[in-house]
């Protein structure tokens, strides 16, 4: 089949499937499925290698992504549930004053967001951002919007959250230089986010009738229960629950990039360092510090790890589906003449990756999914352009930053900050859209700054 009528397939391909999400509202999961199908059929795939074909796209993707986002999944929930998330930012409030209470809360979102997903970890700071505006006497936006910012920016390049791990199984990224790389660039747009909001609101912008019969409610979760009673754990118990693994993934990192193959303390390192270890530990440490502080029984512990599954599973199955989207491009030829394609073009990969991403976002809203095409589409020129470990993960992290932009009525975070902080849709457009889109070209920006670096 000619170049031309693969890339026809696929640009089909990629159309049909956000019409199936947004005009027919598909489920996600069911859409690139059913998409796999068709792509696998008109590129002319051999019928007794389809089912194959998914079944190894589906298996591929999701022999880590699973495991990862499970276990990272009952972490979070464990901190949610034991108040740590209140216990974090009333002590980054403490340690910076009363006077920087938008920069304290920002930076423990930043933190919070490593393991815990963004629509959680936001209603998790919801009553704490409340609380603080209301004691401020100001809007919940003037808080609000730069902790939603930079925890939506966590989310798209920081594992173990499913978009950023998903896509670099499939292009076979590095966890740890991924994890150091979206970190490093995380902190200084946390910065950003400060500034770029205080801009924003630089004009009042009117609550929602329902948002302020909200906002004078605070605190009935049972983590601001536990927060209450006195019994929440220390900040010191859940910065270590969050920087534990990270340390030992970053071990495991540098022990690959500074010792030899075959060495034995790069091979310890190696293991200590995968993630699914480290975060084995952190939940281990979790079950044991958690537990112990808030007097759960064995029944209990487990019961909060269990009610962190069921929305995860949703997670897991789109992740995998998009696995198994990507699967058929490269298997069917489209991931090979697009490659070619992108190679004439003369553009730089980096961009183009950036591009796509942001497109893909824009139209279905999914960071997620964005995130799974854009590595599905890219992943033959990426394993063709011998490009190194660094290189592959800065390419991954670029994909990531693509999807952070554009949020908007498509996206259901949009509707999550929205609602809580008052806005309308009109506003959220002028805020949340322009603060999410500012971030993403910014944190492209420093990406592509590395790539030269070390090119």
């Amino acid at each position: 089949m000619s170049t031309l009528a693969l890339l026809g397939i696929g640009a089909g391909s990629i159309g049909l499937l956000l019409l199936l999400i947004i005009r027919w509202q598909v489920h996600a999961f069911v859409a690139m499925m059913l998409v796999s199908f068709l792509v696998a059929f008109a590129t002319g795939m051999p019928i007794g290698d389809i089912i194959s074909t998914l079944i190894a796209g589906m298996g591929g993707t999701l022999g880590s992504v699973a495991i990862l986002v499970a276990l990272g999944s009952m972490l979070g929930r464990m901190i949610e549930v034991s108040g740590g998330a209140a216990s974090l930012a009333n002590r980054f409030t403490q340690l910076l004053g009363p006077t920087r209470v938008p920069i304290a809360l920002t930076a423990a979102a930043l933190v919070l967001a490593i393991p815990v997903f963004f629509d959680v970890g936001f209603i998790i700071l919801v009553p704490i951002v409340y609380g603080f505006c209301k004691a401020a006497g100001v809007n919940p936006i003037k808080f609000g919007l730069p902790v939603a910012g930079i925890m939506l920016a966590a989310h798209v390049v920081v594992p173990p959250h499913p978009g950023i791990v998903g896509g670099a199984a499939i292009v076979k990224g590095d966890i740890g230089w991924i994890t150091i790389i979206g970190l490093a660039i995380c902190i200084p747009l946390a910065a950003l986010a400060q500034v770029v909001s205080g801009w924003l609101n630089r004009k009042g912008y009117p609550m929602l009738p329902t948002t302020a019969e909200q906002f004078a409610a605070f605190g009935n979760s049972e983590a601001s229960t536990a927060t209450k009673a006195g019994n929440a754990p220390g900040v010191g118990t859940i910065m270590a629950l969050i920087l534990i693994p990270l340390a030992l993934i970053m071990a495991g990192t540098t022990g690959a990039t500074l010792l030899p193959k075959g060495d034995n303390l790069r091979n310890v390192l190696g293991f200590i360092g995968s993630p699914i270890f480290a975060l084995m530990v952190a939940v281990g440490l979790a079950m044991f510090l958690l537990g112990r502080n808030q007097g759960w029984n064995r029944e209990r512990t487990n019961a909060i790890m269990e009610s962190a599954l069921p929305p995860a599973a949703t997670v897991i199955l789109v992740t995998g589906a998009g696995g198994v989207f990507a699967k058929v491009l490269t298997a069917s030829g489209i991931g090979a003449a697009l490659s070619q394609s992108l190679t004439a073009t003369h553009l730089p990969l980096i961009l183009l990756a950036f591009i796509i991403s942001l497109a893909l976002r824009a139209a279905q809203g999914s960071a997620t999914v964005a995130i799974i095409t854009t590595c599905g589409l890219l992943a033959d020129a990426m394993a063709g352009g011998g490009y190194s470990p660094l290189q592959v993960a800065l390419l991954t992290v670029a994909i990531g930053f693509g999807s952070l932009g554009l949020s908007h009525v498509n996206d259901s975070g949009f509707w999550i900050v929205t609602r809580y902080l008052g806005l309308s849709v009109g506003d959220g457009l002028r805020t949340w859209t322009v603060l999410t889109t500012v971030l993403g070209i910014a944190g492209f920006a420093m990406t592509a700054l590395l790539w030269v670096l070390v090119a």
